[in-house]
């Protein structure tokens, strides 16, 4: 997602959302003493990191593309990690099916700091991978892998961060646009 460059005030509040948006999540208690006190530490985080640079406030979530974005994005999230947890379970379940676990390299085209953090995070609350490196400038990411795929680091970025980056495009709906118009010329000239 690309922030605009945003004054402290707009930065602290958006930290200040997300901050207590965790809080809530985390203690799953609504009494007005845990509200308040996670308001209090939602307030310190933000004053604290937001002189450290741009924050993307929850508000970007009321563009429509976004929204749906975001909610494919969760549901599928959450459907890849069911799937995992059933294929480790049989893996675990039946001793036919050795674990081959190792590390990996897979390739992305992510290079942003918070492209890079989505898809790392993204893929490893699979339970079949976890991000263990990451190299920007060449773009790899290396995982430890419960299965490892065959193939070069092309081959495996296809099972386990490529649909993670596809989905991280409908979060960046003018992107998106952008890089269909830049990426027709290639696949006509390859067919």
């Amino acid at each position: 997602m690309n922030v605009k460059s945003t004054g402290l005030p707009a930065r602290a509040g958006a930290i200040f959302c997300w901050a207590f948006l965790v809080w809530v999540l985390l203690t799953w208690t609504l009494t007005a003493e845990q509200l308040l006190f996670g308001a209090g530490v939602a307030a310190a985080v933000a004053i604290a990191l937001a002189p450290l640079g741009n924050a993307a406030g929850p508000w970007l979530l009321l563009d429509p593309r976004r929204l749906a974005g975001a909610i494919w994005l969760l549901a599928v999230t959450a459907g890849r990690i069911a799937r995992s947890n059933v294929r480790l379970a049989g893996r675990i379940w039946n001793p036919r099916r050795p674990l081959t676990s190792g590390m990996v390299i897979a390739a992305t085209r992510e290079r942003g700091a918070g492209g890079l953090t989505a898809v790392g995070l993204m893929t490893s609350v699979v339970v079949d991978n976890q991000l263990a490196d990451l190299d920007p400038s060449r773009g790899q990411l290396q995982y430890h892998a419960v299965a490892v795929p065959d193939g070069g680091p092309d081959e495996v970025a296809r099972g386990i961060n490529v649909p993670a980056e596809r989905l991280l495009r409908l979060l960046r709906p003018g992107r998106l646009q952008r890089q269909d118009r830049l990426s027709r010329p290639e696949k006509e000239g390859r067919q």
